[in-house]
């Protein structure tokens, strides 16, 4: 199989030749069709996140082992299967659920595969999108398509499931209490989508750029704020009428942490979930005078995605504003990810 690869951290991806994985067991194979292109690879592409006064976190330290073909948010078709796989024909349209864990621990089992402690998560850890095949562990990991665009259905392996399960870390709350999303690029923008199809109504979108605004305004903001300068929590105070209940963070760096922080009203949370970098100093007898609650957010369950494609399917939920590129041009679309030039998600096509 074709692979565009990290092969050294920080300098293009390379197309390469892989051998095509054979399935066994329960393992399933597909042609890939799509993958979006994420984020987080470019933490994965530069092999580094920033800790704060606490250094570097490499890659290495988390286990990859390069070449790597990156690639999390993806959809193919179904080529060949083990033999104690069930429920397959080929041809069939998958969409991929790529943070698998060891597959035999308790949390595996109860199907929160992405808080197993040995996770093998496709595109980090093994092959992933960015490639012309991908090997999935066993069924249970795909979800029928059933009519979505699979560009968009991409989406939703990552970004999707991301949004949904820190949503849900906030919830129940009144409709119209406001909700801060801070961030307004393609997980800021699948919130305001996700929040809007449970049926949430006030929705408050902070970003550095006027223009991504813009563009959560159209996806259903109700409020935005542009972040910069000191007076930026001042701001959303103001904006939402008060100190807000709930703050989800999907930059999740030192300064949108602080103003997040900052913003929370007595009993409120702020849900972490961006890969930014840097850190958060917490006074701490504010969070016990005030009842605050940190939380960090990470992708989601088999179930969550399930419950996306789920909402997409009966036409509640609105989809990502999507841009294709040519697999062949992973190391472009990466870049133009990395230069802030992407609105939505930019997905890796293999048509």
């Amino acid at each position: 199989m074709r692979a565009w690869a990290v092969v050294e951290n920080g300098k293009p991806l390379q197309e390469i030749e892989l051998p095509t994985p054979e399935p066994v067991g329960k393992q399933v194979l597909l042609e890939v069709t799509h993958c979006g292109v994420c984020h987080s690879d470019l933490h994965i592409w530069e092999g580094e996140y920033d800790l704060g006064s606490r250094g570097k976190m490499t890659m290495k330290d988390r286990g990859l082992v390069l070449p790597l073909a990156m690639g999390h948010e993806i959809v193919g078709k179904v080529l060949r299967w083990g033999p104690e796989a069930k429920g397959l024909t080929a041809g069939q349209a998958k969409v991929v659920y790529p943070w698998v864990g060891c597959g035999h621990c308790d949390r595996c089992l109860a199907e929160e595969d992405h808080m197993c402690l040995q996770g093998k998560a496709l595109g980090i850890f093994q092959n992933g999108g960015y490639a012309t095949h991908v090997l999935v562990p066993e069924p249970r990991h795909l979800v029928d398509l059933d009519g979505i665009e699979p560009a968009v259905a991409a989406t939703y392996a990552c970004s999707g499931i991301t949004v949904y399960s820190a949503i849900r870390k906030v919830m129940p709350l009144p409709p119209d209490t406001p909700i801060v999303l801070v961030g307004a690029g393609g997980l800021g923008l699948n919130a305001i989508a996700m929040l809007r199809a449970l049926g949430h109504r006030r929705i408050v979108s902070v970003d550095v750029s006027a223009e991504k605004l813009a563009t959560a305004r159209e996806a259903g903001a109700t409020d935005t704020v542009q972040a910069g300068g000191e007076d930026t929590t001042a701001r959303i105070v103001e904006t939402c009428g008060g100190p807000v209940r709930a703050v989800i963070d999907l930059v999740n760096g030192t300064a949108t942490a602080r103003f997040a922080f900052d913003a929370l009203v007595k009993g409120g949370t702020l849900v972490q979930v961006g890969l930014f970098g840097g850190e958060l100093a917490v006074p701490l007898p504010l969070m016990a005078m005030r009842a605050l609650s940190l939380r960090g957010s990470y992708v989601g369950s088999p179930g969550d995605l399930r419950a996306v494609v789920g909402l997409a399917k009966e036409g509640r939920l609105s989809p990502l504003p999507v841009s294709t590129m040519p697999m062949e041009q992973a190391d472009a679309a990466l870049n133009r990810l990395r230069e802030g030039r992407v609105t939505g998600r930019v997905v890796l096509s293999a048509a």
